[in-house]
């Protein structure tokens, strides 16, 4: 079965879809003519490294850098780079700072048309980027005749967040579900099936109980010799492909996809039935990869085995580490699978990059796979192979989480406790809301707080489930970014019903073409800055496969918002004027949001 406070990225080449350019992309391009006009053409190419500062709007680090090459001090360089800086039509003030920052300050109609193009623009200025990407991307592959659980929670979300952003960024996605539905598992099955009788079984199965069932055959698989070898002759005979062994197999994957359905449903997950490509698909292509390495000598017997040997890759006491092809008894391992299945994704799917989105302890495995892969020709140069690893879900003794008896937590049954807990909050807190609304409410937010908390912690490192923190409604939370963007409509919704045109209009989906963004609040301002990152972040997600840099920015703008939500009167602004202007900034901060939580698959209710 199936193998079980962040820099931000550089934005040089964001720019927005209606036309223009992002104030970092056209920083950084005067302050690289500014360099080649003080230093010379030799350093035209240094990293302008424009950024976001705490002491003005942007702040350029090309100095700090640049100073040894040209042997000036940092802040001799900076005031160089400055001087030879025209830009008065985009910033109202240029600061050097020690020990070598340039700093800029944008002019306030530049801030305000930027601010207007990305209320107007549906992508809140993230442009199309990689549009002749194809990206293959592999999750969660669970194992089928096995019920999912915590464990299968990370490898989801994390891989439905990834292929959300591939697609927003305008590239191809093709979704592989590598689920485990062959081997020896499923001789132990079949045979724990006909021992009960398959009427029975069958009844078992479609009460639920598939943990259980599989438990049971486990038991006997351990203690039973004689079950053992009616296993493996069982196996065989589905490798051979005897009608009715292959019957109790489709039974068994069949009962598993409607399983797989449910599951998928409730967490939201954009994965169909066609997305399924399981160890059974290319079971009849393992042959012809081993015989392919074997003849081209990629591939050499050692104990009776078929393996790859890479110098790169030695076990714990020095000696050549193996990736096995075709085990002694002649049966196919992982490995096997796994080349047939890059060959396959790269030749008849046409990827350019692949991704896995799986545990980091299968981290030696896949590096020699793809090594083996490149070897072979399987895995072109201008093909990108990756692995998506991730940490594990700890409970609070910093062991992997489980039940009082032992088990790993059933996914299912976190989904549902997570919504009910979020019900019996919002019972208490609004309990005015109809039923129908709070369970649609509860629906999303306990699922998005599940969510928000993997998503949000750096995937490489482990992390520890905790109820109380991950469905707070203050902090890093999704709940709390959930009920800011129910605040943000709350406020147009209030201005609609008071009578204001302009929020009528904002809450049906238009943007009256009068419609003028003012920042002249030092919290408007921030909030403006800040909503200009989101492009940044998204692309981020896309380059770096962390979407936990995501989280980090919309929860900065989410706390940015409330700044200025608190200290920006909006209804009661004091003037029509500044009013409709903090309404928009409004719109644009509600979909800013919205946007970037249906890339974390996440909902964004209106009400909470």
């Amino acid at each position: 079965m199936r193998r079980g406070s962040c820099p931000r990225a550089s934005a040089l080449e964001l720019s927005y879809s209606a036309g223009m350019s992002h104030p970092v992309a056209r920083l950084s391009e005067l302050v690289s003519k500014a360099v080649e006009k003080s230093f010379g053409s030799e350093h035209a190419n240094a990293d302008p490294a424009v950024h976001r500062s705490a002491f003005a709007d942007y702040q350029a680090d090309v100095a700090m850098k640049l100073a040894r090459a040209v042997r000036k001090p940092p802040i001799e360089v900076a005031r160089s780079v400055a001087e030879a800086l025209d830009a008065s039509e985009l910033c109202e003030e240029v600061k050097v700072s020690p020990p070598g920052f340039v700093n800029f300050t944008l002019r306030r109609e530049v801030l305000e048309a930027q601010i207007a193009e990305q209320l107007r623009d549906p992508r809140a200025g993230v442009p199309r980027v990689g549009e002749n990407e194809t990206v293959v991307v592999d999750y969660p592959s669970p194992n089928a005749a096995k019920e999912m659980h915590v464990g299968h929670l990370r490898s989801s979300v994390i891989g439905d967040s990834l292929t959300r952003v591939f697609e927003f960024l305008g590239q191809r996605v093709v979704r592989q579900n590598h689920i485990g539905d062959w081997g020896t598992p499923f001789g132990m099955l079949i045979e724990h099936l006909l021992d009960l009788g398959a009427e029975r079984a069958y009844a078992e199965l479609a009460s639920g109980a598939v943990n259980a069932f599989y438990q049971a055959a486990s038991k006997k698989f351990k203690e039973d010799p004689d079950f053992v070898e009616r296993a493996r002759q069982r196996v065989v005979k589905l490798q051979a492909g005897d009608a009715e062994t292959l019957g109790h197999w489709q039974s068994f994957i069949n009962a598993s996809l409607g399983y797989f359905r449910i599951v998928f449903a409730k967490l939201g997950l954009r994965l169909r039935d066609e997305d399924i490509r399981g160890e059974s698909f290319y079971n009849p292509f393992l042959a012809d990869v081993a015989a392919d390495l074997e003849q081209r000598g990629i591939a050499s017997i050692d104990k009776g085995a078929l393996c790859v040997f890479a110098p790169e890759f030695k076990g714990r006491e020095g000696e050549p580490l193996p990736l096995i092809v075709r085990k002694q008894d002649g049966g196919f391992g992982y490995a096997a699978t796994d080349l047939a299945a890059i060959r396959f994704r790269v030749s008849e799917l046409g990827a350019t990059r692949i991704l896995y989105v799986v545990g980091s302890p299968q981290q030696t495995h896949f590096a020699m796979v793809f090594a083996a892969a490149r070897r072979a020709g399987y895995l072109p140069e201008n093909v990108r192979a990756e692995h998506v690893a991730f940490g594990s879900v700890l409970g609070a003794d910093k062991k992997l989480l489980r039940t009082r008896v032992g088990d790993s937590p059933r996914l299912m049954d976190l989904l549902n406790e997570a919504v009910e807990r979020v019900d019996a909050v919002i019972r208490e807190k609004n309990p005015e809301l109809a039923a129908a609304e709070r369970a649609q409410v509860a629906e999303l937010v306990g699922v998005g707080a599940l969510k928000y908390a993997d998503l949000s912690s750096e995937r490489i490192k482990d992390y520890i489930f905790d109820w109380t923190r991950m469905l707070a409604f203050e902090g890093n939370t999704g709940p709390y970014l959930q009920y800011a963007h129910a605040r943000m409509c709350s406020i147009l919704r209030k201005a609609r019903d008071q009578g204001f045109e302009l929020a009528a209009s904002l809450l049906g989906g238009e943007i009256p073409a009068d419609a003028r963004i003012r920042v002249e609040d030092p919290r408007e301002r921030a909030l403006a800055i800040e909503l200009l990152d989101f492009a940044s972040a998204v692309e981020s997600v896309g380059t770096t496969l962390q979407p936990h840099r995501l989280c980090t920015y919309l929860y900065q703008l989410a706390t940015t918002y409330t700044a200025f939500h608190e200290g920006c009167p909006v209804l009661k602004a004091e003037t029509p004027e500044q009013r409709d202007a903090r309404l928009l900034l409004c719109q644009v901060s509600r979909r800013t949001l919205a946007l970037g939580l249906g890339l974390l698959g996440m909902g964004a209710p209106e009400r909470m």
